[in-house]
């Protein structure tokens, strides 16, 4: 919930929107990314199509440790070590954050999950099944709800 505004940043979307947002999603070079702390863990970073959007995954012999996504301030992440499901909203749309840096974002989590956000991420990265990466994060969804 943007506080200044007063209403939800993430809208209802139509199967168009959704799906082009699915369609967005692009690996980042790994060569970009820093090592994750752990040896062993493989980070990936999809980017989306429009600012704010992002899939960041950490593998372990290429099985999901952690899972974040980011859209429009709206956050969700998998974390097995903290009860499955967070949401939360992030700094990005916030104009009086001057600390805020593109390139990292600060994420507020909610006290309880929003279960309609979750919803719509797992639309949009169905748009992306078949795929092993969205596969292993779709299956996320069947399992911790």
């Amino acid at each position: 919930m943007n506080q200044a505004a007063g209403y939800s940043i993430v809208t209802l979307m139509d199967k168009d929107q959704i799906a082009a947002l699915g369609a967005s999603l692009r690996q980042i070079d790994q060569k970009l990314l820093t090592p994750g702390k752990e040896e062993g863990i493989t980070r990936v970073w999809y980017q989306g199509g429009e600012p704010y959007f992002d899939v960041f995954v950490e593998l372990r012999q290429g099985k999901i440790q952690w899972f974040q996504f980011t859209l429009r301030g709206k956050s969700i992440s998998w974390n097995p070590e903290h009860s499955g499901w967070q949401s939360g909203t992030t700094n990005e749309l916030r104009a009086d954050d001057i600390t805020f840096y593109p390139a990292s974002k600060v994420i507020e989590n909610d006290k309880h999950p929003d279960w309609e956000f979750i919803q719509l991420v797992r639309s949009i990265l169905e748009t992306r099944a078949g795929e092993d990466i969205f596969d292993q994060i779709l299956a996320l969804f069947d399992t911790e709800n």
